[in-house]
């Protein structure tokens, strides 16, 4: 059963936002100081990627562990109460982010994702982001 009233509940479910998460503030912070520029939600694109480089034809999501169902401790974690429905969701949710990367691929974007969890080091994010934003090299 839920310890917080329908009303307390309310507010802290909106409290809950979509862009401009923590985790995804601390990246493009951490992308800016690398002096790389980037378009924001691009709307166009399938699953309003958080950061786009358009000139390098790369993509950056950002999720959070436990709405995007990532494997760590945080993503496994599942609400004891109203499993059908959280279950459901939280599942309907990865199954949207693997259509939405799949399709950007299929359109030519290299699509890389940054989980919450993975910036408790960021030492370890920045150096997987400049390995995956460095130019590619043309094999001759």
């Amino acid at each position: 059963m839920d310890k917080l009233t329908p009303s307390e509940r309310s507010a802290q479910m909106a409290r809950v936002h979509g862009a401009d998460t923590g985790p995804e503030m601390a990246v493009r912070r951490m992308v800016h100081r690398m002096g790389f520029r980037y378009r924001l939600h691009a709307a166009d694109l399938p699953g309003k990627p958080d950061l786009v480089f358009s000139s390098r034809g790369k993509i950056i999501f950002v999720h959070g562990c436990f709405w995007h169902g990532h494997s760590c401790r945080a993503g496994r974690n599942r609400p004891a109460s109203r499993t059908d429905y959280w279950i459901s969701k939280l599942d309907r949710n990865v199954a949207r982010d693997r259509a939405h990367a799949r399709a950007l691929r299929k359109a030519g974007w290299s699509v890389m994702t940054v989980w919450e969890c993975q910036l408790k080091r960021p030492e370890r994010v920045e150096s997987r982001i400049r390995k995956f934003l460095r130019p590619q090299r043309i094999s001759t």
